[in-house]
């Protein structure tokens, strides 16, 4: 049962990312990512997008024209909260373009080895199309995306000086 309802959320989702993605590049901003989560009236349709010039207003009208498509266009049943936004300063990371975006800067991502798991931390320093190399106070370490459980980009707070030194 469970795998028949996460195979129709993956078709949905597959559906809805082929008519958002076009939409969003004649907006000349791309598709960072899409998820759709819970059921009934709790579902959500998230929809992260990532170019220039990409502020609140902007992300608002992005939002009223997805809506008007995805009311027009898709399958969707039932209700569901649509939700615009920027990926910010820690995104989570499930695609090779995301981790070759994210090359340079600092990433936690538990992956698998083995039987077991491990969680590196260190900086993106090579990001192709089936793994990426992250280097840390521990090594560098090639991953396989196949075997990345969760992965993120992680935001450093610089503590400011104060005033005067």
């Amino acid at each position: 049962m469970w795998s028949d309802i996460l195979d129709q959320k993956t078709t949905q989702v597959a559906e809805i990312w082929e008519l958002v993605e076009p939409y969003l590049a004649a907006e000349r901003l791309e598709l960072d990512d899409l998820e759709l989560s819970g059921h009934g009236r709790g579902r959500v349709l998230r929809v992260i997008v990532d170019g220039e010039g990409v502020d609140i207003g902007r992300l608002a009208d992005v939002s009223r024209g997805l809506s008007r498509l995805l009311d027009n266009e898709t399958d969707l049943e039932g209700s569901y909260q649509l939700e615009v936004s920027s990926p910010g300063l820690e995104r989570k990371l499930r695609r090779p373009p995301q981790f070759m975006k994210s090359t340079g800067r600092e990433v936690v991502a538990q992956v698998k080895q083995g039987d077991a798991k491990r969680t590196l931390r260190g900086s993106i320093v090579h990001a192709g199309e089936s793994s990426f190399t992250v280097e840390g106070s521990e090594g560098k370490f090639v991953v396989d995306y196949g075997d990345v459980i969760s992965a993120r980009t992680v935001y450093r707070w610089e503590k400011a000086s104060k005033p005067g030194h």
